[in-house]
């Protein structure tokens, strides 16, 4: 009897879908956090990322249980409280062969970690950093985080009298080389993002509003599923071409910006806004700026430069892993060490 089990659809690479999940979810029915999961199963499958050549790494919070979610077969650490920067910096220094993402919310990295997130940024290091900003402290019964607009209220009432942190604007001040934000219901924004976030090489900050259905998606929350399905403005519209794909001929060049990956990956921005320039820093900034004093939520590609070194480039570092290098080529000999005192004496 002939088999009726149909072979199921595979990537580039030969892998199917199944082998970029992971563990079945812990967080609330209908989070947010899951839909960006998904999202990350979709943008590594889709541009055949091999699930062993990725690195995850999170912090605290709801967030940073969403490794456990995608890619089983990757490689992954959960750091304490805000110090998800300082474990990626090192690990992406000891072996930037790999893909890395770091998985945040915005507790983690607007508040407890805001030091290090800041440094993460001006380093301009090669990787995907991700906010699941829901504007509370979910994992802790629902208090405002620093991500939480004026004027928005808590299920209880009370109303945020605290000027929110824009982290979009904040990364690009401070040399982040791709910086965007989207909404986990908006499926076809997010996934061409992250698919141009795989390509990109520096620092990529992707605020990603994800509504807590459990203490932050009622009337006066300004993250919740209905206010942004109501008030999301996108800056323009994102298309991703990857480089193993057949590029199209877009002729319609005068209204849109395209941005070439290192890879040969091709970016395009369709500019919904009048005359936005994705590549102009300051207008960037502004842009956020005066969208904030609109009480305006824009999404898509705020930022990007292909062009700037990143932190790897500057350290001069070997193509080779340095995880991998022997202790001959990674300990001085005693006779430099010698030489290095009698200098200092």
């Amino acid at each position: 009897m002939a088999s009726t089990t149909s072979n199921p659809k595979v990537n580039h690479i030969g892998l199917p879908i199944l082998d970029y999940r992971g563990e079945k979810s812990t967080l609330c029915p209908g989070c947010g956090d899951n839909a960006i999961s998904e999202r990350i199963i979709e943008a590594m499958f889709e541009m055949g990322v091999e699930p062993e050549r990725v690195m995850k790494i999170s912090g605290i919070g709801c967030s940073s249980k969403s490794p456990t979610y995608f890619m089983s077969r990757s490689h992954s650490f959960n750091g304490v409280h805000g110090r998800m920067p300082a474990v990626a910096s090192g690990a992406v220094v000891a072996n930037r062969t790999l893909t890395t993402i770091g998985i945040s919310g915005d507790g983690d990295t607007a508040s407890i970690g805001m030091g290090q997130f800041i440094h993460l940024l001006r380093r301009n290091l090669p990787m995907i950093y991700i906010i699941e900003d829901n504007g509370v402290f979910a994992l802790t019964k629902g208090q405002f985080s620093a991500t939480a607009d004026l004027g928005s209220t808590l299920k209880s009432g009370v109303v945020n009298d605290l000027p929110a942190i824009d982290t979009c604007a904040l990364a690009i001040q401070m040399g982040a080389t791709f910086v965007g934000r989207s909404f986990s219901g908006d499926k076809k924004q997010l996934l061409s993002m992250l698919k141009a976030a795989i390509a990109h090489q520096g620092t990529v900050l992707l605020d990603i509003i994800s509504p807590c259905v459990t203490f932050n998606d009622h009337e006066g929350s300004t993250k919740s599923y209905k206010f942004m399905q109501e008030n999301d403005e996108p800056i323009n519209e994102v298309g991703f071409v990857a480089s193993f794909d057949e590029i199209e001929v877009d002729y319609d060049s005068g209204k849109v910006y395209e941005a070439e990956m290192y890879d040969g990956s091709s970016l395009r921005l369709h500019k919904l806004l009048e005359d936005y320039d994705p590549t102009d820093k300051a207008n960037a900034v502004r842009t956020l700026m005066e969208a904030q004093e609109k009480d305006e939520i824009l999404t898509g590609v705020f930022y990007i430069n292909t062009g700037q070194p990143t932190f790897l480039d500057l350290l001069n570092l070997v193509d080779e892993p340095l995880a991998t290098l022997p202790e001959s080529l990674t300990r001085p000999p005693k006779q430099a060490l010698d030489a290095l005192m009698a200098a200092l004496r």
